[in-house]
């Protein structure tokens, strides 16, 4: 698989990077999965979605206000898609940015959620310089509310029916972390 054009962080096993067009049926494959879309806002993804989707993300670029963008999370030996994590750069205020991440079944469990939002999570305080990440969590999503509260993001609400999904109104949580806070807890920030 051919590297993209920008890498934006990297761990030991992960790289968050642009998305490219061998990103589609990995991608596709892990949207479509009723396992990942049971607390995400879409259903019955189609591989016309997947497609569409890679295809914008290809020519757009992160920390533009007014627009959410997709980091492929892959594997740093392979190149190969695994998830990615969204990054969200409101219009009134872009100092404070809206964070979300998506993993494929067969890579959750092994850690790499956690390894890519600390990853995305050094991009925006240390490269971007932002003042504050906050991230909207399903109620029911447990396995997204422990790598929020791992990463030492602070509950800061419980908001009652705040989004309509699949017919439902659903109860979200709302974390956030200051940059002083993450320079904090990481000593330095390096």
């Amino acid at each position: 698989m051919e590297l993209s054009k920008s890498i934006y962080a990297k761990t030991p096993r992960l790289i968050l990077r642009h998305m490219c067009l061998q990103d589609v049926v990995p991608f596709y494959t892990y949207r479509s999965a009723p396992s990942v879309a049971a607390f995400q806002s879409w259903e019955n993804y189609t591989m016309e979605e997947a497609e569409s989707f890679v295809h914008k993300q290809i020519a757009h670029s992160p920390n533009q206000p007014g627009t959410w963008f997709q980091f492929a999370i892959a594997l740093a030996g392979t190149n190969e898609l695994i998830g990615d994590c969204a990054l969200h750069t409101p219009m009134p205020e872009p100092r404070i940015v809206e964070i979300g991440f998506t993993l494929a079944p067969e890579h959750q469990g092994k850690g790499y959620a956690n390894e890519a939002v600390t990853a995305l999570l050094h991009y925006i305080f240390q490269t971007l310089q932002k003042h504050k990440v906050i991230a909207f969590a399903d109620v029911r999503n447990e396995k997204s509310i422990r790598v929020l509260e791992r990463l030492g993001m602070r509950r800061e609400g419980h908001l009652l029916q705040n989004y309509m999904s699949k017919g439902k109104w659903v109860d979200e949580y709302q974390y956030s972390i200051l940059q002083s806070e993450w320079i904090e807890m990481k000593g330095g920030g390096d």
